[in-house]
């Protein structure tokens, strides 16, 4: 009998096991997924939170309810893999063998790393929403701001979803807007990259809609510390931020027994090949959705697309065959900019979001690098879609790999696309 265990019961473990489990024969495999809790967490619901759009019910699932027949859910807290045994220790001494390990534990805001931020301000005037707790609480706080400086600040990448912090940026103003008190807070954007995201044409687009709406753009700053009581960020090169509200993504790292597992990088990320997800280090262990170092968004469009892919090459790996699948890193995200409108990016390893229609080209519905309504119902729309189609692994109709089909390239100075 073939053992595979799972490590993470989050959006990419769940969709892995589903989808496999249909494909295995029960008489010949076992699977098994390990998890701390029993509380699945739709995390790009956190957003919403702040905003009262979205409350604890709907973000939170068991997720027991997710996994399919024929599939062992074990609860506890992993202490370390052992590759050389093919063995998981679990904090409380229980051990599971493997013959195939995923890791999808996934990525985690690590408040503690930077010096000051869980000082006395913390949850008082310096807020994160990467966390259920911390978005309700900044919903407190943000109902009572209606002056100062309010600063949105990112520590450094990768993180997961990174265009979140521009779409609280956007909301925030469009609130501010609708309470008629824009006028008496400064928002300013603080990101470590040099503009507003991290590729030419999309970080353009959205420095050009922050310009549009007055909140001031700090690039290029590397925190080194966040001074409570002065209520300022300091960067390495000494430039000061002052703040009256703090609302910051701290670092992101993997999960602490990587590193004592002797299997991750300095983040805790599992190295891996980045089209066919298989350890650089163990030809029987995968890293999949946040949990690896792929060079792409830290996403859970990235998680759908790349299970895909991985589904097709783990039988062929499982079976002694060459993997033939090669996820090129294709990550989709809406973008919400206020006002009850959205924009759509689409992009892979090699080709950076361009404007255009997605995904029927020149139909859409959903226009790429353009505000609409629309997209604003996309992203709403999504959380129907991940609880019903995604994480049962039911088939989506669209394809891994990105198209470039309904994109329009740029137009070079000389005038040649």
């Amino acid at each position: 009998m073939q053992r595979l265990l799972v490590l993470g019961g989050g959006t990419a473990g769940t969709m892995v096991v589903n989808k496999l489990r249909r494909k295995l024969s029960r008489s010949q495999w076992t699977i098994t997924v390990v998890d701390r809790d029993d509380h699945h967490l739709y995390q790009p619901g956190f957003l919403f939170i702040p905003f009262g759009v979205y409350d604890e019910s709907d973000v939170i699932r068991s997720r027991h309810r997710f996994i399919t027949d024929g599939v062992e859910l074990v609860l506890g807290e992993i202490d370390r893999v052992d590759a050389d045994a093919s063995e998981v220790l679990l904090t409380d001494g229980r051990r599971l063998g493997y013959d195939y390990l995923v890791i999808a534990t996934g990525t985690t805001p690590r408040p503690d790393q930077t010096p000051g931020m869980l000082g006395p301000e913390w949850r008082k005037s310096i807020f994160d929403f990467y966390s259920l707790d911390g978005a309700q609480a900044l919903a407190r706080a943000l109902a009572g701001f209606d002056n100062g400086r309010l600063v949105v600040h990112i520590v450094d990448m990768p993180i997961k979803c990174p265009v979140a912090p521009l779409e609280f940026t956007f909301l925030t103003d469009a609130r501010l807007r609708q309470r008629g008190i824009r006028d008496r807070v400064d928002i300013t954007y603080v990101t470590p990259l040099p503009g507003a995201f991290t590729k030419p044409v999309c970080s353009s687009k959205l420095g050009w809609m922050l310009d549009e709406r007055k909140i001031a753009l700090e690039p290029d700053f590397m925190v080194e510390r966040i001074d409570p009581e002065a209520k300022k960020l300091i960067s390495y090169d000494e430039r000061e931020i002052g703040f009256d509200l703090l609302v910051t993504v701290p670092l992101n790292m993997g999960a602490d027994y990587i590193a004592r597992s002797g299997l991750g990088d300095e983040l805790n990320y599992v190295p891996v090949d980045k089209h066919t997800l298989l350890s650089t280090a163990r030809d029987n262990i995968f890293a999949i959705g946040d949990a690896s170092n792929i060079p792409t968004s830290k996403a859970g469009s990235v998680a759908h697309f790349a299970v895909d892919v991985f589904t097709g090459n783990f039988l062929q790996h499982a079976a002694g065959r060459p993997m033939t699948g090669s996820f090129d890193g294709h990550t989709n995200c809406f973008i919400e900019s206020g006002d009850g409108k959205g924009l759509l990016i689409d992009f892979n390893y090699d080709t950076e979001p361009l404007s255009g229609t997605y995904p029927v080209p020149g139909v859409g519905p959903f226009g790429l690098l353009r505000e609409s309504t629309v997209n604003h119902w996309g992203k709403l729309g999504f959380r129907w879609m991940y609880w019903h189609l995604l994480l049962p692994g039911r088939p989506i109709p669209l394809p891994a790999q990105m198209s470039m089909a309904g994109k329009h390239q740029p137009v070079s100075a000389g005038g040649k696309s």
